[in-house]
C-alpha cells in the first residue's frame, strides 16, 4: 500500500493510521477491534492513540452497555471539518 499525502507529510504513525481509517468511514460508527483489524494495528495501540482524538473532540465515543464502546468522527466539530477539508485537498494534490 503506498503512502498517501497525509502520511508523506506527518509520517505513518498509529494515530494518523487510525484517523485515516475513521475518515474513510466518515458518518459510520466502529469499534476498536474493527479499527485494529482494518489497520493491522494492535487493539492496545488503537485504544492508546484514539484517546488524544477523543480529547480534541475530533472523535466521539458512544457506549453500548457497560463493555462496548463505539467511535466515529465528530462531524459537528469545526476542527474535524477542517481536518476533513485539509485531507480532501491533500488527496487532490497527489503529492
Amino acid at each position: 500500500m503506498s503512502m498517501d499525502a497525509l502520511e508523506k507529510i506527518f509520517g505513518k504513525t498509529a494515530q494518523i493510521t487510525v484517523l485515516k481509517n475513521l475518515i474513510q468511514h466518515k458518518g459510520e460508527s466502529t469499534y476498536l477491534s474493527g479499527i485494529a483489524e482494518e489497520t493491522g494495528l494492535s487493539h492496545s495501540s488503537v485504544a492508546r492513540v484514539i484517546e488524544p482524538l477523543l480529547k480534541a473532540n475530533i472523535v466521539i465515543e458512544k457506549r453500548l452497555g457497560k463493555q462496548i464502546r463505539t467511535f466515529s468522527l465528530n462531524l459537528d466539530s469545526e476542527l474535524t471539518n477542517h481536518i476533513l477539508d485539509f485531507y480532501g485537498r491533500l488527496e487532490k494534490m497527489k503529492l
